[in-house]
């Protein structure tokens, strides 16, 4: 490095954002992600042994992808460099290529290559790669928003470690968020600024795991608020919200508004009312509520109060769920509206959960029932002996499919659970057992 690059690299160093200046150069000074970097963990083995292979990190926007990255580069004795894929074109690729044959043959070094948005290659640069990262020349870390099963070569996954990264929870965030005000060699504490508790808490919340977005706001805040009387900078909640660009909402995860915002939404849905149900969707994701946690609330409602009224239903509750997890916001968003319009506008019946209440009331409250013998596995040693399946009639070899027989227990025959109304589907099956029950 002359001393032009080094003027260069001071240069950047101090007018790069907070974001990037305040990265941890030691995996101990990392925050979250302990399943994969706890001490206990291979990761965390690998980068203190260095003895790293190639690498793919997935996971949402600032999570920590690019750090832990960086935090490879300060504690391997390899050679580290980086691109971005959304910039880099094949004589990119060809002269770090070149540069790690030349740090392999001349001076005996590995070369680690990290290339960051890894999904925006295209085949074919993916390819290139392959048979470098194959014979050791390179050792690839990839960095990737998008799930890599889809994105990514299979070759190239074959071999590599993928590592999930998780959204940062709340207490990560304001773990970082503090570093960032009062740090004086990283942060910004030679500013003497304050952040006030509820400007914290909500700074913290409404980053949704992401923590690039929350340090941004907070040196907006800092570089952006006039100092008071007493010469200091306080960050106010009423500052937080302008910098993040985000309204503040009475909203308390653990208290009222929580619980009242949820039931608004539940009972929307069961009410048939889209409108009223897409509202109570906004105000949730708005200040932050786990999308995961709706969805498994939506998958609920499908089950409880339409059933089999529109037993397509839950299978859109379902998929919606597992398309959240995969997507992630801003697009679970229109995921998770598209489930709860149709949850909304379906015929509604409850009888499924009336059905499995009123079983579980008589399991609980009556003597288990002996299973009728025609019932009873007839394959295991000595159960026919013992009668186990003798008369027992096959269904499928009846007209309609269907025989009349005992199913429930001797003194449960005439119980009924199941009650069918007459919306939706469910008025389909209700006239189906009307027509079987009817055969003689």
């Amino acid at each position: 490095m002359d001393l032009f690059d080094y003027m260069r690299e001071s240069t950047r160093e101090k007018e790069s954002p907070l974001a990037s200046r305040i990265r941890p150069t030691k995996l101990e000074e990392v925050v979250g992600q302990q399943h994969i970097i706890g001490k206990d963990k291979l990761l965390f083995r690998a980068i203190k042994a260095d003895k790293l292979s190639s690498l793919i990190f997935y996971g949402p926007p600032g999570t920590g992808k690019t750090t832990l990255a960086k935090v490879i580069a300060n504690t391997t004795s390899g050679v580290f460099m980086q691109i971005n894929a959304t910039v880099a074109g094949k004589k990119d690729m060809e002269a770090v290529v070149e540069k790690a044959k030349d740090n392999r043959g001349m001076y005996g070094k590995k070369t680690i290559l990290f290339v960051d948005e890894i999904h925006r290659f295209n085949k074919g640069q993916q390819d290139y790669l392959l048979p470098f990262v194959e014979d050791g020349t390179l050792i690839l870390i990839g960095a990737t928003t998008e799930n890599p099963f889809f994105e990514v070569n299979s070759a190239l996954l074959s071999r590599s470690s993928v590592f999930e990264l998780k959204a940062l929870e709340k207490d990560e965030i304001k773990q970082l968020l503090k570093r960032a005000v009062y740090d004086k060699e990283k942060g910004m504490g030679a500013y003497e600024a304050c952040i006030e508790e509820d400007a914290l808490d909500f700074l913290a919340e409404v980053a949704n795991g992401d923590a690039r977005s929350a340090l941004n706001a907070i040196e907006l805040g800092i570089l952006t608020t006039p100092r008071n009387d007493d010469g200091k900078i306080y960050i106010t909640i009423d500052v937080a919200s302008e910098c993040i660009q985000k309204r503040v909402i009475k909203y308390d995860k653990n208290g009222d508004q929580h619980y009242d915002t949820i039931s608004a939404f539940i009972k929307s849905m069961r009410g048939s009312d889209p409108d009223a149900a897409v509202y109570y969707l906004a105000r949730l994701l708005y200040v932050g509520e786990d999308i995961k946690f709706i969805a498994r609330r939506i998958m609920i409602c499908a089950a409880e109060d339409v059933g089999n009224a529109d037993p397509q239903a839950l299978v859109v509750a379902t998929t919606a769920a597992q398309a959240v997890e995969r997507l992630g916001m801003p697009e679970a968003r229109i995921v998770l509206a598209q489930a709860v319009t149709y949850i909304a506008t379906a015929p509604k019946s409850n009888a499924c959960i009336l059905a499995i209440d009123k079983a579980m009331d008589i399991v609980k409250s009556t003597q288990t029932a002996g299973i009728p013998a025609h019932l009873k596995d007839a394959h295991y040693k000595g159960a026919a002996k013992l009668g186990h399946g003798s008369g027992y009639q096959y269904a499928h070899n009846y007209p309609n499919h269907y025989v009349k027989q005992q199913y429930l227990p001797t003194g449960l025959e005439e119980v009924h659970f199941y009650e069918p109304t007459d919306l939706g589907y469910e008025k389909t099956i209700k006239d189906y057992l009307k027509f079987i029950k009817a055969i003689e």
